[in-house]
């Protein structure tokens, strides 16, 4: 085994770890209401205010070493923000389960196979411009790249404050959230997060481009079918 193939294999199991902790924890505060208000209790909190949370999450965090305090933060803050949706943003009810796997990493290698990475935020700010109605779209765009501009430029204790914030936004114009991505790039932000400033970036613009070039392709093949059609 090569060098990179190891390394590539290594990354697509921490994905799928991620993905299987997202997904856990989304179907828990989906089915018990009881975990879903103590997780939504750790809103902005730090860890040592947070005693209702680490009967859920604790079980899910690395074993391997001693884990980071900033990436156990993500870990409890990823959580609180799921459990921080409407309740009807969770996907239908299958049976309860309301304590952590007793072997995650068992979990998370029985689930599907996962994409090495997933939807960034930048692309989800960008879905929130790009699906929003008529003038509601240039509100939205303004306060879509000011916030997201806002996320970029903050050191880990700012981007722990207004993440939330950011993150109900979009839940409440329906945008979906790649909670496992998210938490990867919380986890690395403290070394990354210039490279994750600039991907979210390029992504949103990349995105927005790319919804513009297809209004004016489909308004151009529009009236070429109705020349007579007048503005």
């Amino acid at each position: 085994m090569t060098t990179q193939t190891a390394t590539d294999e290594r990354t697509a199991a921490r994905r799928r770890r991620l993905v299987a902790y997202t997904r856990w924890i989304e179907e828990l505060c989906r089915d018990d209401p009881g975990a879903r208000i103590a997780l939504r209790s750790g809103l902005r909190r730090d860890l040592d205010d947070v005693p209702r949370m680490h009967r859920f999450v604790a079980p899910w965090l690395p074993q391997n070493g001693q884990v980071l305090e900033s990436e156990q933060r993500a870990y409890y803050a990823v959580a609180a923000m799921i459990a921080a949706q409407p309740r009807s943003s969770y996907a239908t009810p299958d049976t309860p389960e309301t304590d952590p796997p007793a072997d995650p990493d068992s979990a998370a290698s029985q689930e599907a196979p996962a994409p090495r990475y997933g939807t960034s935020l930048g692309l989800a700010f960008a879905l929130a411009v790009i699906e929003s109605p008529g003038r509601e779209r240039q509100i939205r765009e303004s306060t879509a790249e000011s916030r997201l501009n806002l996320l970029t430029r903050q050191s880990l204790n700012g981007l722990h404050r207004h993440l939330p914030a950011a993150v109900r936004y979009l839940r409440e114009v329906d945008v979906p959230i790649d909670w496992a991505q998210l938490l990867s790039d919380l986890i690395a932000w403290p070394t990354h997060s210039a490279k994750i400033s600039r991907r979210w970036l390029q992504h949103y613009y990349l995105q927005r481009t790319r919804a513009l070039h297809e209004h004016a392709q489909s308004t151009d093949q529009s009236g070429a079918e109705n020349p007579n059609t007048t503005a």
